[in-house]
């Protein structure tokens, strides 16, 4: 006879949710999904380490995941123990020569390295590269016009080897993935006369994702989605609503350059991106597993 006690009631609460899971296991099963990693759930042990097992499982049932990370409090602690000052305009870090070659070391070596080894620790095969590898990401200078009082002025800004992406070669990505390995990525970029470029994180993935028609782009951000004028998440915007809701003020601030890589990632190929609260342990396997994920989902249409 079959137990009931609480040990068995606890198991078949797990197959319950398993049973739950397999139409979704289904949906995704060969799919690509990009998974830009950064923010609390980069810096938060418990966080990072929840991280690592979902990358490794979501390879382990069939799905093919590529994460892009960032490193910016890594950047700012290995600058300021060189004593190399930073400084940021709307967000983005002015980058000179010198401070370019700490950044490569710092994205493309420790933090690259260390965020494939939370992977491997998991259980899966995690290979750290940059956008350097491959030809994986050709870049530019970033051109971006300065501000004054609130209205762009056609004065524009030097960032230094800030970058944004020309063009994604995505044959290393490919070849990584179909050998059953995870490709882990630095947002590295190459200029045309071999100048290294620093890339936003979520630029890069936004584009990667768009570039190999990604299933979806998961964002992990250190806020829960976008939120409606009463401070409540909205689940699901259409590309439509994503653009009134910048026209109209509703999205605002840093929620708009999220809200716009997502739009690009779907207008140049991926299936659809969320912007998922990165806080939330196990928010891309709730994202993707469950019926309502922990963000907002951005779709073509």
């Amino acid at each position: 006879m079959t137990g009931t006690g609480p040990g068995d009631r606890e198991a078949q609460a797990r197959a319950e949710v398993l049973a739950r899971a397999l139409p979704y296991l289904r949906r995704y099963a060969g799919d690509t999904i990009v998974v830009k990693y950064g923010g609390s759930a980069m810096v938060d042990t418990a966080l990072s380490t929840a991280f690592g097992h979902d990358i490794a499982l979501l390879k382990q049932v069939g799905v093919n995941p590529v994460v892009v990370h960032g490193g910016g409090p890594q950047i700012s602690a290995m600058l300021k123990r060189l004593q190399i000052e930073s400084t940021f305009i709307d967000g983005l870090r002015v980058t000179d020569a010198a401070m370019i070659d700490v950044i490569e070391m710092v994205l493309g070596g420790k933090v690259n390295k260390q965020v494939a080894g939370l992977i491997n620790r998991a259980g899966a095969l995690a290979v750290g590269i940059s956008g350097l590898d491959g030809g994986l990401i050709s870049a530019r200078r970033l051109q971006r016009r300065a501000r004054e009082s609130g209205v762009e002025t056609d004065r524009l800004l030097d960032l230094g080897f800030v970058g944004e992406p020309t063009r994604i070669d995505p044959r290393v990505i490919y070849a990584l993935s179909g050998s059953g390995l995870i490709p882990v990525i630095a947002p590295i970029g190459a200029g045309e006369q071999g100048e290294t470029y620093n890339i936003n994180a979520d630029t890069a993935a936004g584009a990667i994702a768009g570039a190999i028609n990604a299933s979806r782009l998961l964002m992990l951000t250190d806020v829960p989605g976008v939120l409606d004028g009463d401070g409540q998440l909205i689940p699901e915007l259409t590309a439509e609503d994503a653009r009134r809701g910048i026209a109209s003020g509703m999205i605002s601030g840093g929620m708009i350059p999220k809200v716009e890589t997502c739009l690009e990632a779907v207008r140049a190929g991926a299936r659809a991106a969320v912007i998922l609260d990165g806080r939330v342990r196990h928010s891309c396997l709730l994202e993707l597993f469950t019926e309502a994920g922990p963000g907002t989902l951005i779709r073509a249409a």
